[in-house]
């Protein structure tokens, strides 16, 4: 009796549920942990589960033509998601890039096929753990030392306090209206006519959750800090 599934996908099968176990734990102990936003921790997950199979799916074309048909089909997906969304932060899309290089690389692992024994051919799985083992190490080591401090902009009206020797003046009046401990401030945008500046601070504590941190400035210009 023919077998329901080939051992090659089965093989695929278990390489996948090791990928997404790693990247939940990236995902969600070392980004999500700090910065709690649910809509990248949503886009994280999904894509890694459909390039996976996207990328499975066509190593299993003829195996001369596969690695150009899978890099069209990235730089397509690719084109598109630069083009048509919004812009990312660089932390959240260097997390976005890590998840995306280990579906990557366990659906490649898991495709190259049997030889003419019937054996599988591809990355040992144990390598494959091992491989994601020093790419959460990674991660984790890097949000340990390297922190990245929240931050918001804010719309500020007491643009007499933006000068360098007002600095203290300026935190100062921050910290009392907004409740935080801020660390630092960068002065972006300034409006003289409405009297008004766009400044990013710095502060500790988590961030500010899904609100999108830009200011209209006018009526189609965006500040950015």
């Amino acid at each position: 009796m023919e077998q329901f599934f080939s051992p090659e996908f089965g093989d695929a099968m278990l390489r996948f549920v090791v990928c997404m176990l790693a990247n939940w734990i990236i995902v969600h102990f070392l980004y999500f942990k700090k910065a709690k936003r649910r809509d990248y921790y949503f886009t994280f997950m999904l894509i890694s589960i459909a390039l996976y199979f996207l990328v499975y799916m066509m190593m299993g074309m003829d195996r001369g033509k596969a690695t150009m048909g899978v890099g069209l089909g990235l730089f397509g997906i690719f084109s598109i998601m630069r083009y048509r969304t919004d812009a990312m932060p660089v932390r959240e899309m260097s997390y976005l890039f890590v998840v995306i290089c280990l579906a990557v690389v366990h659906s490649m692992a898991s495709s190259l096929g049997v030889d003419e024994f019937g054996q599988l051919i591809g990355t040992p799985l144990h390598e494959l753990i091992c491989i994601d083992i020093i790419v959460i190490i990674a991660v984790a080591i890097c949000e340990r030392v390297l922190k990245t401090q929240a931050s918001k902009i804010v719309q500020y009206d007491r643009i007499d306090l933006i000068k360098p020797e007002r600095r203290e003046e300026l935190i100062a009046d921050l910290e009392q209206r907004l409740g935080l401990k801020i660390t630092n401030v960068r002065v972006g945008a300034v409006d003289f006519l409405r009297d008004m500046a766009v400044l990013r601070i710095y502060y500790e504590g988590p961030e500010s959750g899904d609100v999108k941190d830009m200011l209209k400035i006018k009526n189609d210009e965006y500040a950015h800090v």
